[in-house]
């Protein structure tokens, strides 16, 4: 039985005897009672239909019993059914998950848990009179971050088999968004460039350097697994004719492992394909664009990650500039160890995908360091060579970042997705930390969302140290595959336009990012959409129900610049999106270029055993065109030099920045040529030449040492970022040169200091505040945001002086405040205590909130519940008076002499607990607070 996401509620044929009405995980009253008149059926069907999107629709039938004609009671938890179906699998006595069934908070061990859609079907023992039941959305699904999900079900019972139900009937309608239905720039085309049955539901698209486009298929997506039994495809498109279209098709790989892969690409020979738990690589040896394992090779190039048939999982490679590749991975998670045998353990609180084909759990990872020695967490992004060495993580803590994109100036740029609506289209910083989930993976933002916060501020962390600025953050959505136009068919105005899918809103989003002090500074506009109305339908947290209206079902899954250089766009096409569902069962999808009015495609013919083809591949406006051409120059090393050199007089700065990139791995006389550009007067052409010395490793402290104090906020950030890997008094003396030229204001300035000083923050701040230091009340807003970001131990006492002088603005005190709860120490613990105490304090609810938040987090060694029934009350009130000592208890024992005690086996662990207690109130020992009398 095929589900389309609802059942037969109201046809004709076929009328429930019994439902509810559409619950909702956000109504009061979550646990409803069903009963049915059965009339003598000795048959009976149970459906839960989704109502807009299968989201979180975890739904429990409790303690479920068909009353027959003769008074017997019968259970349907004991009685086995006949048939069931539903999205995911079909529970007696647990949850979809395969967990308690629980309900409003209260478990319940009698009951069925399954997932809409759902279908069961019993065949009873006799004539049956009565049916009788509860039934809600199950707290797994209906609770996420703390807050009530998007799920929506309708129960109901039938005693004859009911139909299937198409709210609309998106299947008789047309399998595509025609080309005249799109708003483009003025001066641009939309062409359809192949379409079903060429081929199904693309989920991710690439081109080899002959103009073939690769294009991974996801029929078996999700709870539409096993569509397609023999697996999902990667097909090749080809335009053999120079027609503008598509015309011929052929199949490189089918696979019963390939369910839903969200990644493909062509890098010189090499199909990578991102299919969880590996990423795999066919090379394709007689490049016929048909994998013959008899010929071809097929390899496993890394192996551990989560999220199989889920979006939060492996996504697309792209190369870079430097010559490496580039992919990432959703927050599902992952363990995986690269060629070199480095091992990287990523966790998060989310934990979800096929379970049994699970690498690892991600939430017993999070917080565990990689053999690199840092801790990751969340989705991430992985820079490394093509046989798979020298893994690098080159940012965390994502949600969901569908693709990247690596320009050639060396910036990378996603988008990434959450529920709330706080989607978002980021600069990627080395190493920087997104913000969904704690610093140690163990919770997700809800948990730490302070009162009043908006929620992009919150959902990103934007107002906690060690998070990056997080871009165009512009609300609900569901973002897909980006690219960047550098050259090709369009006008050169074009160049360097960001381009962004997103699915939920039918648009294509543009951006020209400008610099933005070490930053980029992204303004959103419509590229291409099927719905200037804006009258949005079927997405998550907008628009409502699916119509099926053929605006709204253009599903941009994936954008690419072609070899031709004309713009491609991949469309999913379906009447909703998020959510996990598709709801076109056809699994129809589109391509279309996007070129200038009249453009005749042209797929240059680029020779690879030539110097001039392999330029011509450098040259390509397509990047991973262009490894075929950097692989080949980079072996040939210095004999090759002249000719990469001649780019660098290129008009276009981006094809320019590529010659750069090379040169720094063609030997000496290119790395010469390379250094020069240090001295350019154009800020990106300096910032070009640090990153490309910096990837061949030439010299790289001394680098950082004599860019320390460029003139330009973003190659200062560039050497910040790199001195991380520095762990020397020298590297510490740079991070002071560049924190010295902190303007107070730049946050991405700000966090490549903090990015810089990783494990080593109170060194750092040690040597700053040497530099740059005042007494308390005289810093400057630099020092005060660099103490922010770096938050030592040693500056607690400095941070509450402020914080009591009545002295600072609300933004001021909050930020301080801020300062104290991401500080490590009993100090910190007991200041903040002090504070929420103080009735006078203008912050003390919030900081209050504080108290309870850090208390079982970083605050857990310090038992911060003793430290406030220490403190007894309001401390700027309490005062120090004498007191009589109280009687010894009746028949107490004298203490033991001190040579006795002196002899006692101390336990350091405890005593270093207790005395955090004691240094919340008093100063011994070089530590604590002055506010009771000192200790030592």
């Amino acid at each position: 039985m095929a589900l389309l996401g609802f059942f037969a509620l109201a046809s004709a044929a076929t009328k429930p005897v019994a439902e509810t009405p559409v619950l909702f995980a956000k109504d009061k009253q979550r646990l409803v009672e069903l009963t049915a008149e059965l009339n003598g059926s000795k048959q009976l069907f149970l459906v839960v239909a989704e109502m807009d999107g299968n989201a979180c629709d975890w739904s429990d039938w409790i303690e479920p019993e068909v009353v027959l004609a003769d008074g017997t009671v019968v259970d349907l938890t004991k009685l086995k059914w006949k048939e069931a179906e539903s999205t995911g699998t079909t529970r007696v006595g647990k949850n979809y998950e395969g967990k308690p069934l629980k309900i409003a908070g209260k478990e319940y061990a009698r009951g069925i848990g399954t997932h809409a859609s759902s279908f069961i079907a019993y065949e009873l023992p006799g004539p049956a009179k009565t049916f009788r039941t509860k039934v809600g959305i199950d707290d797994g699904g209906a609770i996420r971050g703390g807050k009530p999900s998007a799920a929506d079900v309708k129960f109901a019972v039938f005693t004859n088999r009911p139909e299937k139900y198409k709210p609309v009937d998106f299947e008789s309608g047309p399998m595509l968004v025609p080309a005249e239905l799109f708003t483009v720039p003025e001066g641009f085309e939309v062409t359809v460039w192949a379409t079903s049955p060429q081929l199904f539901n693309p989920t991710n698209i690439d081109f080899d350097e002959r103009g073939r486009m690769y294009v991974a298929e996801g029929v078996n997506y999700r709870g539409k697994k096993g569509r397609r039994p023999e697996g999902d495809r990667i097909v090749v498109l080809e335009d053999t004719t120079g027609a503008g279209k598509a015309d011929k098709v052929t199949v490189f790989v089918q696979d019963e492992n390939l369910v839903s892969p969200l990644g493909v690409a062509h890098i010189d020979g090499k199909i990578v394909v991102s299919q969880p738990p590996d990423l795999i690589v066919y090379t394709d040896v007689n490049g016929d664009g048909v994998f013959d394992p008899k010929v071809d090779k097929r390899e496993v190039l890394l192996t551990g990650f989560n999220g199989r048939n889920h979006d939060h999982s492996l996504h697309s490679a792209t190369f870079g500039p430097d010559g490496k590749w580039n992919f990432n991975q959703g927050n599902t998670c992952a363990q995986f160890t690269d060629k070199s045998g480095k091992t990287f353990r990523i966790g998060s609180p989310y934990n979800h995908g096929e379970w049994t084909k699970q690498a690892v759990d991600s939430q017993k990872v999070a917080g565990l360091r990689s053999d690199d020695g840092n801790v990751w967490v969340g989705g991430f992004s992985v820079r490394m060579n093509g046989d798979g060495t020298h893994a690098r993580i080159v940012g965390h803590n994502y949600r969901n970042s569908f693709e990247q994109s690596v320009n050639s100036f060396g910036d990378m740029y996603q988008s990434d997705n959450d529920d709330p609506p706080a989607c978002r289209v980021s600069l990627i910083m080395e190493g920087g930390n997104a913000g969904f989930a704690s610093a140690d993976g163990q919770r997700s933002w809800g948990a730490d969302r302070r009162p009043g916060q908006e929620t992009p501020v919150a959902e990103w962390r934007q107002e906690d140290p060690g998070t990056m600025p997080a871009g165009d953050v512009y609300g609900g959505g569901s973002p897909t595959g980006v690219a960047f136009y550098e050259n090709g068919a369009l006008d050169p105005k074009w160049n360097g336009l960001l381009l962004a899918c997103e699915a939920g809103k039918n648009v294509v989003f543009g951006y020209f990012p400008k610099p933005d002090g070490a930053g980029m500074k992204l303004e959103r506009f419509d590229f291409m959409t099927s719905n200037k109305e804006k009258e949005w339908a079927g997405s998550d947290f907008l628009g409502g129900k699916a119509t099926g209206a053929l605006k709204t079902m253009f599903r941009p899954s994936d954008v690419c610049v072609g070899p031709d250089g004309a713009i491609y766009v991949a469309d999913w096409f379906d009447p909703g999106v998020g959510g996990h569902a598709t709801r076109d069962n056809r699994f129809t999808g589109t391509i279309y270029r996007i070129a200038p009015k009249g453009f005749k495609s042209v797929m240059p013919k680029i020779d690879l055993s030539t110097v001039a083809g392999q330029i011509a591949s450098l040259r390509s406006p397509s990047p991973n065109v262009r490894a075929g051409g950097f692989n080949r120059l980079k072996a040939a090393g210095d004999k090759v030099v002249d000719d990469v050199a001649a780019l660098l007089a290129d008009a276009n700065p981006y094809v320019a920045s590529r010659a750069v990139w090379l040169l720094a791995q063609l030997g000496d006389k290119g790395v010469a040529l390379a250094r020069k550009e240090l001295a350019s007067a154009d800020d990106t052409r300096r910032l070009v030449a640090f990153r490309a010395l910096r990837a061949a490793d030439r010299d790289v402290f001394a680098l950082c040492e004599s860019m320390a104090k460029d003139k330009s906020p973003a190659v200062r950030r560039e050497v910040a970022i790199a001195l991380r890997d520095f762990k020397t008094p020298a590297a510490v003396a740079t991070l002071v040169t560049i924190a010295q030229q902190f303007d107070g204001q730049d946050r991405s300035y700000l966090e490549a200091i903090g990015l810089g000083s990783t494990d080593r923050e109170a060194e750092v701040h040690a040597a700053i505040a040497k530099a740059m230091a005042k007494p308390a009340l005289e810093w400057t807003p630099a020092y005060a945001w660099l103490t922010w970001r770096l938050h030592p131990a040693a500056a607690v006492r400095d941070v509450r002086a402020r914080l009591l002088s009545g002295k600072l603005n609300e933004v001021e005190l909050k930020r301080d405040l801020t300062t104290l709860a991401f500080t490590r120490s009993a100090e910190a613990a007991g200041t903040m205590v002090e504070l929420s105490l103080n009735k006078t304090f203008a912050q003390a609810d919030l900081a209050k909130w504080w108290v309870g938040n850090r208390k079982a987090g970083i605050w857990k060694a310090f038992d911060v519940d003793a430290i406030v029934k220490a403190r007894g009350g309001d401390a700027s009130a309490a005062k120090l008076v004498g007191s009589d000592l109280p009687p010894e208890p009746a028949g107490s024992k004298p203490l033991a002499a001190v040579e006795v005690i002196a002899a006692l086996k101390g336990d350091a662990v405890k005593g270093k607990a207790a005395a955090a207690v004691c240094q919340a109130c008093h100063k011994f020992d070089g530590k604590g607070i002055d506010f009771g009398p000192d200790l030592t």
